[in-house]
């Protein structure tokens, strides 16, 4: 057990494998200089059911919320040029929202690390506890070593978003029956550009149906449509076409 990490109450389980810290900051790519605010962020606040004085992760989660808030609305404004207020609003909230969180949070196998209340069986299953957790460790990070150090985790959220494994929606089916309902052709999907290197491509893709367009940035071809699609379909849908 590494000599910074205190042990847990008896009240309190921890989902697995809660030693090994700097494992842990291997997959997330940062070093904490102060380990307390790593090991604060992993506690979640029914760990301390019926402990006075006991501290949890969630005022680093609000601190992490600004950040992460911040720093995708920067991404966005510099990486969607073409969309107005609208568009960018409903990408940003594909970004910060607890199940992309949460999904996010997965990748990095957060849930191996945090205390819990034994109440709560799955972790890996519980995106509130996981969205909350990651926000709160963003938020470690930024105290630890500023913004810069958080670009890796805004990054990973923001190409979560993207992919739209968090998405409960198809947008390119829905855009493909609302034109079927109207008679309207299929929607036309065009690659704008293709830029970065081959690890890292940049897509801009445009869909149109019936003269209306729009256009969207993505890590793949698949999630710049995807995205493409769906500001196009929340345009029309508005609109009541």
């Amino acid at each position: 057990m590494s000599k910074n990490y205190r042990k847990a109450p008896k009240n309190i389980e921890i989902a697995s494998n809660p030693n090994d810290l700097a494992q842990f900051e291997q997959e997330i790519g940062y070093k904490f200089q102060n380990q307390e605010n790593l090991q604060l962020a992993l506690i979640h606040k029914s760990a301390g059911e019926g402990m006075s004085g006991f501290k949890s992760n969630e005022r680093l989660e609000w601190l992490g919320d600004r950040v992460l808030g911040l720093m995708s609305a920067r991404f966005i404004y510099n990486n969607y040029p073409s969309i107005e207020e609208g568009g960018l609003t409903r990408l940003f909230n594909n970004v910060v929202n607890g199940t992309n969180c949460a999904e996010a949070a997965r990748k990095i196998g957060l849930h191996k690390y945090m205390k819990v209340s034994k109440s709560i069986e799955n972790v890996h299953g519980n995106d509130n506890v996981l969205g909350d957790a990651y926000e709160a460790l963003i938020g470690a990070i930024y105290l630890d070593g500023g913004m810069d150090a958080c670009q890796k985790l805004i990054d990973l959220a923001i190409e979560c978003a993207k992919t739209g494994g968090n998405s409960a929606k198809n947008y390119k089916s829905a855009l493909q029956e609302w034109a079927q309902k109207r008679k309207f052709p299929s929607p036309s999907y065009e690659i704008i550009s293709r830029e970065g290197p081959d690890h890292a491509p940049n897509f801009l893709i445009k869909v149109c149906v019936e003269g209306k367009c729009a256009e969207a940035n993505g890590s793949s071809k698949q999630a710049a449509e995807q995205i493409a699609a769906q500001i196009l379909y929340e345009r029309l849908s508005q609109n009541g076409r």
